[in-house]
């Protein structure tokens, strides 16, 4: 359990009522080797309380393992969490992580790192550093919102060359999007998967000689979905298992939201069922969303 997150009460709560787990208590920092050490003398399921960065952690530590991640969401997006149907309410994340429900779940890798969500270049980068700044004196919310209407009136463009399937192209753009699994990009559900939707790393890549090109390309792809400008020259959409995307140097990438500088090339990669989760059956998602 991650001593930072905000919602540790009341995971501490829900666990002890279960008394189903062993709880480890921890500092951010420590929860890479805590996990580590508890897989190495023969844990069979690790829970996991904590926002998306505490889950990826972990999860780092748990690819590829036999041990099991149950996932007691704590944070303030919870994404993978709520991506693979599991509760936000303690008590009830709490019991499925006690019961039998597991399944292989795909993650992406950039140049060894893992992501569960999202990765990205460009402008989400600036978005995020932004936000930070400005989350101390006005609070998430606020920050988010000003970071993102600033962002949208300042778009820089970056050249990025883009390798698939043996074909290279070279983009001026403001934003390459990385998703793990086929992603929606239509309001009210921008930016979540799409159930059940195709397996791979969903790539989108817009690009234009203008600014304001850019800018109407976006807000077109959030009104009306990604189909409606994936058939211009300006869009990029596709679902690959592997990509490599080279820059200037090194360079700022967001992963899981955060911002970490990685070396040229980006060699991404997905990796099938290399996690298992303690979460419902897909099928249950497909019905949640109709």
């Amino acid at each position: 359990m991650n001593l930072a997150s905000g919602t540790a009460d009341e995971a501490r709560e829900a666990l002890a009522a279960s008394g189903a787990f062993d709880v480890h208590e921890v500092q951010p920092t420590e929860i890479a080797s805590t996990v580590k050490q508890l897989v190495e003398g023969g844990a069979r399921r690790i829970l996991v309380a904590g926002g998306d960065g505490t889950i990826g952690t972990a999860a780092a530590q748990l690819v590829e393992t036999p041990a099991e991640l149950a996932v007691l969401p704590g944070g303030t997006l919870n994404h993978f969490a709520k991506d693979l149907g599991i509760s936000t309410v303690a008590a009830e994340a709490v019991a499925l992580a006690s019961g039998e429900a597991c399944r292989g779940v795909d993650v992406g890798m950039v140049n060894g790192r893992i992501f569960l969500n999202t990765s990205s270049v460009g402008a989400y980068v600036r978005f995020v550093r932004m936000r930070e700044s400005l989350e101390p004196t006005v609070g998430y919310g606020i920050a988010s919102a000003i970071a993102a209407f600033r962002i949208l009136f300042t778009l820089r463009l970056v050249a990025v060359e883009v390798d698939v399937d043996d074909r290279t192209r070279i983009y001026r753009t403001a934003l390459v999007f990385i998703g793990v699994g086929e992603r929606e990009l239509q309001l009210p559900r921008l930016g979540e998967r799409v159930p059940n939707g195709k397996r791979g790393l969903h790539m989108i890549v817009v690009s234009g000689r203008s600014r304001a090109r850019l800018l109407a390309l976006g807000l077109a792809a959030v009104a009306r979905g990604v189909d409606s400008v994936s058939r211009t020259p300006e869009v990029e959409n596709i679902i690959v298992d592997r990509l490599r995307i080279g820059m200037h140097g090194a360079g700022m990438v967001a992963v899981d939201g955060e911002i970490e500088r990685f070396s040229s090339p980006l060699e991404y990669e997905l990796r099938r069922d290399a996690l298992t989760v303690v979460c419902p059956p897909p099928e249950s998602l497909l019905a949640g969303s109709s």
